[in-house]
Formats: structure tokens, sequence, C-alpha cells
């Protein structure tokens, strides 16, 4: 048998013993979330923060942040790491921050530990697709 040709044999069969999923390694689906579930664990935010447009507090005005760029809002003063950070605030981006903040941009002002559970992330990021 040709050398090459076994080499290629060999691969075959040992991918084809591999399960489809770890050939593959898909990112994990979010949730679907759920706006009115998402309104009652944003309940948690509203210490620092509200959905109000313009209304900052502790942390800034959620209103329209799905989408927008962070660090942006007017009259909130943020920490450097956000306002470098580059982020765009997309359903991905702001489902990792909601997870660990302070991992997912060291250095935020944000001080909250994070939503455990992928299904209160979804249903957050849900409810503040309502709002903006």
């Amino acid at each position: 048998m040709n050398k090459t040709i076994f080499v290629a044999a060999t691969v075959l069969a040992v991918l084809a013993a591999v399960p489809a999923t770890a050939q593959t390694a898909p990112a994990v689906a979010m949730p679907k979330g759920d706006a009115v579930n998402g309104a009652k664990v944003f309940n948690q935010c509203k210490a620092c923060h509200v959905v109000d447009k313009g209304v900052n507090r502790v942390g800034p005005s959620l209103f329209g942040v799905v989408g927008r760029k962070a660090g942006t809002v007017a009259n909130y003063k943020y920490s450097a790491a956000n306002q470098k950070s580059g982020a765009l605030w997309t359903e991905a981006t702001l489902n990792k921050y909601l997870e660990a903040p302070m991992k997912f941009m060291p250095g935020t002002k944000m001080a909250f530990a994070g939503l455990r559970k992928p299904q209160d992330r979804a249903d957050v990021i849900a409810y503040l697709k309502t709002k903006g």
C-alpha cells in the first residue's frame, strides 16, 4: 500500500471513531430568551441600572444597549477598560459579559458577579432588546 494512502486511510479511520460533535465543536447556542422573565431577572440590575433613555445611575442607562458600542452613553463616566474595549453589545457579547463582567472586561467598574444561568442571561437580553 502506498504510504500516502495508508496515512490518509489511518486519519479517516481515526476521524470516523470521533463523535461528530467533537470534530466540529460548535459553540453552545444561547437559549431563546423570554422578555417577560427577563424583566424579573433584571430586578437584580436595578440597583445600578435603568432602561430609561438618558437616565444614568451608578451604571449607565441600558436603553438601546443591544447594538450599541461600549462606553458611549452620554453623561456617564465609564472606566478606561470599558471606553477602550471596542466592544459592540450584540446578543453574543452581552451573553459573555453578563456571565462574568470582570472576567470579560478586566478593569470594568461593574462589580456584579454575573448571571451564571444561561437562561437568565438570554431572558435579560431579550428584555433589553425591547428597550430602545
